[in-house]
């Protein structure tokens, strides 16, 4: 019975490895033939590129997570407006 798991496993295992190399395989071919059509065109080749900031995603999910504040800020003031003073609150005994 061990025998027979570890055959169907290592199988499973070259099955998804052969599937794998076939999809690589059909993507630098389906890559090949855009090369060669701009090329035959005469268009440059531009290779496949994804932008992406390493740390973008955590940088957005910060900010989009970030309370909003309900105090107002010295800065938020419209510029023509005086901004009041400001007084210290006691502390209670």
């Amino acid at each position: 019975m061990n025998l027979l798991l570890r055959a169907v496993l290592v199988l499973a295992g070259l099955v998804f490895a052969a599937s794998l190399a076939l999809v690589v395989a059909l993507m630098f071919a389906l890559w090949g033939l855009r090369a060669a059509w701009a090329r035959l065109t005469g268009r440059p080749i531009a290779p496949f590129v994804v932008r992406m900031h390493p740390f973008g995603a955590f940088d957005d999910m910060v900010r989009r997570n970030a309370p909003a504040s309900r105090t107002p800020r010295a800065d938020a003031v419209a510029p023509g407006r005086p901004i009041a003073d400001v007084t210290d609150v006691e502390a209670k005994r």
